[in-house]
């Protein structure tokens, strides 16, 4: 059985206003991430700006991260979408890809009653016969996932789990307590929130603040799985003021702009985000310096 497990970078995308896709960059960043010892990565999430980006697009920035990593670990594709028939085409796409693993987000903009959330999720689960991770994220959606409909949800056969970016621990936990003896897995979408799913038993993060500080977040999960808490809390607190950093300009910019500030220059986050202003970029930079992360500009 497939496990979702560790710590999956929700990684940037290299794609700018104009489309055009900084290869080599992208190629680099994706080695930085498996050489600092995370478990997955996550292509065209939300940090990856998935809403912003043609289909031809995550295509390429998907086919570009599943050659690049040469299968040392699995590459999950978001595909979640508006419709059931988009939703449909983009999973079909990344499963002919290569992908080892899907996340669906829920419909947006819409707001499908749960009869139709299950008939969206189950369309796209018969479509493909790789995994998927359910994918939670109320904040942005507008579309929470109950814990009813997960339970209805988890009884097909692909769908193995949840990212749950609700910041809800409570929700997160009545996932885990209901669900995990089944071998559901539960993942942390909040990256504040690492070690508190991981402790209630959730199995890891796909977290946002992994494309730059790496090596901190994994220390987060493997500290936990070797039994010393004291240190996955440690590694917890110190992430803190990234992730709350990343009110320091209009999501998702913050985090690209700390991964151009170490070394990593994907592009600028796709109009009509802009950039951070200087003070604030100021305030990151210091951030990333108390992490010990070297800044190049």
């Amino acid at each position: 059985m497939f496990r979702a497990e560790g710590i999956i970078p929700a990684v940037v995308s290299p794609v700018d206003d104009e489309g055009n896709i900084r290869e080599e960059p992208y190629r680099g960043l994706l080695n930085y991430l498996i050489d600092n010892g995370v478990h997955g990565l996550f292509i065209n999430g939300s940090q990856g700006e998935f809403y912003a980006l043609t289909a031809e697009e995550k295509q390429k920035v998907l086919e570009i991260a599943i050659d690049e990593t040469k299968n040392r670990v699995p590459v999950y594709a978001g595909v979640g979408a508006v419709t059931t028939r988009e939703a449909v085409r983009l999973a079909r796409m990344a499963e002919k890809a290569g992908a080892n693993a899907l996340s669906v987000i829920t419909p947006y903009f819409i707001k499908p009653n749960e009869d139709e959330l299950y008939e969206y999720y189950q369309e796209i689960a018969n479509s493909v016969s790789i995994p998927i991770l359910l994918y939670a994220n109320p904040s942005r959606t507008n579309i929470p996932l109950s814990t009813k409909l997960v339970c209805r949800l988890a009884e097909i056969e692909n769908i193995v789990g949840i990212k749950d970016s609700s910041g809800d621990l409570t929700q997160t936990a009545e996932y885990i307590r209901l669900l995990s003896q089944n071998g559901f897995q539960v993942l942390a979408g909040r990256d504040t929130l690492i070690l508190g799913t991981l402790v209630y038993g959730g199995t890891g993060a796909i977290a946002a603040t992994a494309n730059v500080a790496p090596r901190l977040v994994v220390d987060i999960y493997e500290s936990f799985k070797r039994g010393d808490l004291a240190s996955a809390l440690n590694a917890q607190y110190r992430l803190a003021p990234l992730r709350i950093a990343f009110d320091l300009g209009t999501f998702p910019v913050v985090i690209k702009e700390a991964v151009r500030l170490i070394g990593f220059d994907l592009g600028p986050a796709i109009k009509p985000v802009k950039g951070i202003k200087q003070e604030k970029r100021e305030e990151l930079k210091k951030i990333l310096v108390d992490l010990d992360l070297n800044t190049v500009v």
